[in-house]
């Protein structure tokens, strides 16, 4: 674990961050007038799934789901039906 100011946090932040990318630091802890205030880890990567299509054939949407998109939008405009 290395310990470094803010100030040198803020002029060194993309080698602490590449540090941290590469496994080389597994954290770094930023002080401030010597006292411990933040922590820099690597956020654990998720692996992307894909979102579309998810739903697919768990309910049907019906041919008039458009038909009242008017009356919804003067609702939320705050105007009567």
């Amino acid at each position: 674990m290395q310990t470094v100011s803010m100030f040198q946090a803020k002029t060194t932040l993309s080698k602490l961050v590449e540090a941290i990318e590469s496994g080389q630091e597994k954290e770094i802890v930023i002080s401030r007038h010597g006292i411990a205030v933040a922590k820099l880890v690597s956020i654990a990567r998720q692996p992307l799934q894909q979102r579309i299509g998810v739903a697919r054939g768990r309910f049907i949407v019906p041919d008039n789901i458009d038909e009242s998109n008017e009356v919804i939008a003067r609702m939320f405009e705050g105007n009567s039906v």
